[in-house]
């Protein structure tokens, strides 16, 4: 990308009474993104956790182009649903087409953070709309800063050294059985998902600060503890994590881009009716090992 991409004018707007997240107002990521812009909106993704790009008429080449300014991109294992010509960009929707699924309709299920189960978590996801239900649908994002920050001493002390298991595997036949049109794996895909180890509390590493990193979806159980011990610790930390006044609900709009860090939030994804159609484009950017 050319250092000397004319600048645009855009606003970066903190989203009111909430305890994340930043609406970015104006700015075309279908241009060219000069370096003065683009380390605004790093700045921002890391002081905010979440952008919401409004009104994006961008394409899946340019929503990958975009990405990698971050960071190499990630894969996810379910190839496909992958999109053809971009296969960088996981499809998320409902929609059948000759009676297959198109894409992945239940992610986001269960709190998470993205490819938690990797030795190499992601650094952030996208998601840029492409159909929207009329009702329902929204994501709900969690600050583990914050959540961290609020536990009680005594639990900070506890989890302190403590590391966790994350796999892929954890809810999978769970979610099978709920939705049988969610392909079986293979044991080629089984082999790329070996499950990880991740310490439950990691320092973000380029802010420094702490955060909760375990997740009703991936994580299995606390390493080293009697299992008994381990579930109501991670039970603890589940329900601590997605209190409330932690949580930002993000109402999708048309051709919105939204923008996360999974060093620093979980999402969740909420119902919405499955007679109508849902489909967003996702990428994911790679991270660095949790310490």
């Amino acid at each position: 990308m050319p250092l000397d991409s004319p600048r645009q004018d855009f606003d970066i707007r903190p989203l009111v009474n909430q305890p994340l997240g930043a609406e970015v107002l104006g700015l075309d990521l279908g241009r060219p993104l000069g370096e003065e812009d683009f380390r605004r909106l790093h700045r921002a993704h890391l002081d905010h956790h979440v952008l919401v790009f409004r009104d994006q008429s961008i394409t899946p080449a340019e929503q990958v182009a975009f990405s990698r300014r971050f960071g190499p991109l990630q894969i996810h294992v379910l190839r496909q649903f992958q999109l053809p010509e971009q296969e960088e960009v996981l499809v998320i929707s409902n929609i059948r087409e000759n009676g297959q699924p198109i894409g992945l309709g239940d992610a986001g299920h269960f709190w998470h953070s993205d490819l938690s189960y990797k030795a190499v978590p992601s650094l952030g996801s996208m998601l840029h709309a492409q159909e929207l239900p009329t009702e329902g649908g929204d994501t709900l994002f969690a600050n583990q800063h914050a959540a961290y920050d609020a536990l009680p001493e005594r639990l900070k002390r506890e989890i302190e050294d403590l590391q966790a298991e994350h796999s892929y595997l954890a809810k999978y036949e769970e979610l099978r059985q709920r939705n049988p049109w969610r392909p079986k794996l293979t044991q080629e895909q089984i082999d790329e998902v070996v499950p990880a180890v991740h310490k439950v509390v990691r320092t973000h590493p380029e802010t420094g600060r702490r955060a909760l990193f375990v997740s009703e979806h991936f994580t299995t159980c606390i390493v080293g503890l009697p299992e008994e011990r381990s579930r109501a610790l991670l039970d603890e930390l589940f329900a601590h994590s997605t209190r409330p006044e932690f949580v930002y609900r993000h109402q999708w709009q048309p051709k919105d881009m939204v923008f996360w860090d999974n060093r620093s939030l979980m999402h969740l994804a909420t119902a919405f009716p499955q007679e109508q159609r849902r489909k967003l484009y996702r990428t994911t950017i790679e991270g660095d090992v949790p310490f």
